[in-house]
């Protein structure tokens, strides 16, 4: 069966609006966000994602926590927030379809909380809205199956990652494939999912947002259950994530990048191997194809990278500085070499 939702025209317009905004940090110096605001929204993110799930430790409650001190709370709350803590920093480790990465990332999620951290429930499960169950999970012997499936349509989806991050998240939370912290996982998977669509959401705390509206969160997961489709949850997602992405843009203090700026970017995107003006080009979506081929001539001419074939079928690569070395001593013997023979 396929991913169950319906495109409608706030889904389009969130998605446009939160594109744009990815387009503008993309266009900034293509530096990370200092340290100091990347620790202040991994420290959101953590603390907005316990929240929803009762957690009682304050933003700076976690803050000293996480920098060694000693915090007076519930054990479970600061076992909660280290713990998060730790899945939050493996983040980029994870490989976004791997069932054997996500029972990784809920064994740090949830160690030393449940004693089947890591592991698949092997119980029933209902979801209580108050004293009523209002959603009886798959059971047991269906998860794993269910789960992998789940990913490779995550996978294999031509659908925007905007939208189907979303669809993931509804989804996981009706499979509820663990004994505890399904909210939390499908926060964090999610996150996962978006870091991997783009490297800026790495820094967006979007679980913050979030937990600011618990009401309309659980509200919108409830009517999606209701109507067998994920599309009033994506709506509800979307909003929250151009939220959390025009409030990241508005902290960045950076300025626009130019050539170099670009260049060196790249070098850090595409290391040691070889890429086409194209992929440059998808790199810095925002920069038209001639200003992507004047970067790479200034590249090439100020001896950063070396450049095999021509026009189209031109393939660049970044000079490590050992070859800039031998470069310049090659071309100081050559030199030497013909004083020698004039003389």
């Amino acid at each position: 069966m396929p991913l169950l939702f319906s495109i409608t025209e706030s889904i389009l317009n969130f998605s446009a609006e939160i594109n744009r905004i990815l387009g503008r940090y993309e266009g900034l110096s293509g530096e990370k966000p200092q340290p100091k605001l990347r620790r202040l929204n991994r420290i959101r993110t953590i603390q907005g994602s316990l929240a929803i799930e009762g957690n009682s430790l304050s933003l700076e409650q976690i803050t000293a926590l996480l920098d060694g001190k000693r915090v007076l709370g519930p054990k479970k709350d600061i076992f909660e927030a280290q713990n998060a803590n730790e899945a939050y920093e493996h983040a980029l480790s994870y490989d976004p379809f791997s069932v054997k990465s996500m029972l990784e990332a809920h064994q740090f999620l949830m160690k030393g909380i449940i004693a089947d951290a890591g592991k698949w429930r092997s119980g029933a499960v209902g979801i209580m809205k108050g004293t009523q169950v209002s959603h009886i999970a798959p059971k047991a012997q269906f998860v794993q199956g269910l789960i992998k499936d789940l990913l490779k349509k995550l996978r294999t989806s031509k659908t925007s990652p905007l939208i189907t991050s979303c669809v993931f998240h509804h989804e996981f939370e009706l499979i509820h494939p663990f004994s505890d912290g399904n909210g939390r996982m499908g926060r964090l998977w999610q996150h996962v999912l978006l870091t991997r669509f783009h490297p800026a959401f790495e820094f967006i705390p979007i679980e913050s947002i979030v937990r600011d509206d618990q009401r309309g969160y659980y509200a919108a997961l409830e009517k999606s259950d209701t109507s067998g489709e994920s599309t009033a949850f994506i709506e509800f997602m979307l909003s929250a994530i151009l939220k959390g992405a025009t409030e990241f843009i508005g902290d960045l203090r950076v300025e626009p990048m130019d050539a170099n700026a670009r260049l060196r970017v790249a070098r850090d995107h595409f290391d040691s191997n070889s890429f086409s003006r194209k992929d440059y080009q998808s790199l810095f979506k925002q920069i038209s194809a001639p200003t992507a081929s004047r970067d790479l001539q200034l590249g090439v001419a100020e001896n950063l990278l070396s450049r095999e074939g021509d026009k189209a079928t031109a393939r660049y690569c970044f000079v490590e500085p050992k070859d800039l070395e031998n470069k310049s001593k090659s071309s100081y013997d050559t030199k030497n070499q013909r004083n020698v023979a004039e003389k």
